[in-house]
């Protein structure tokens, strides 16, 4: 499972979003969760690509190969701490603020395609989980990785180093979406015919 152990609590991220929101289903338009869609799988295409070629790099000034999960190998054979041999210092402090403004944008669509907090958290959760998916996508079609769903992966660096298998954020952000989905009601809008009658008309 993730490492370290609170990191697997984040399977219940999108359970209780989703009780939460049987008890008042969140409003957002297909619009929104269209147009949202596409921002996160455009970043997650650049995430991607960021990565290729931070692991190329890697790879060839530490000869470990493209692929994180012979890094997590390497390390936990010889007992030391993931990323201290890979990244230098100065580089690790920018990645850490590349994650950081990671999330920052991902916050920023939420705020502007919703307008109450609960709209607000789904639309992050949505965002979140299409970017992740793309992100492995990318990937595993340019340079083949994950080999299989069980490699092991960094996920984050904030506060400390997040490990897991790949199986396990895929999962959360697949579940993500389905609770989006499916706690998504639809939006009316009230108009009124010549008569003065009042009619309901779905719009999203």
């Amino acid at each position: 499972m993730a490492h370290p152990w609170w990191v697997n609590l984040l399977i219940a991220v999108p359970l209780i979003s989703y009780f939460f929101w049987q008890r008042e289903p969140i409003s957002i338009t297909r619009a929104h969760l269209l147009v949202a869609a596409v921002f996160a799988a455009s970043f997650g295409v650049v995430e991607g690509a960021v990565v290729v070629y931070l692991r190329a790099v890697l790879g060839v000034t530490a000869g470990y190969g493209a692929s994180l999960s012979v890094v997590a190998r390497f390390l936990e054979k010889h007992n030391r701490t993931l990323l201290e041999p890979v990244l230098p210092v100065s580089l690790l402090k920018v990645e850490v603020f590349r994650e950081a403004a990671t999330i920052l944008m991902l916050v920023s669509v939420a705020l502007l395609a919703a307008s109450n907090r609960q709209g607000r958290w789904a639309m992050f959760l949505w965002a979140f989980a299409i970017w992740d998916i793309t992100y492995y996508a990318i990937l595993w079609a340019t340079i083949r990785w994950p080999s299989s769903l069980t490699d092991t992966d960094v996920l984050f660096l904030i506060p400390v180093v997040w490990i897991s298998p790949v199986w396990f954020p895929l999962l959360v952000s697949m579940l993500s979406v389905a609770a989006v989905l499916l706690s998504r009601r639809p939006i009316f809008h009230r108009t009124t015919t010549p008569g003065n009658d009042l009619t309901l008309r779905v719009v999203a």
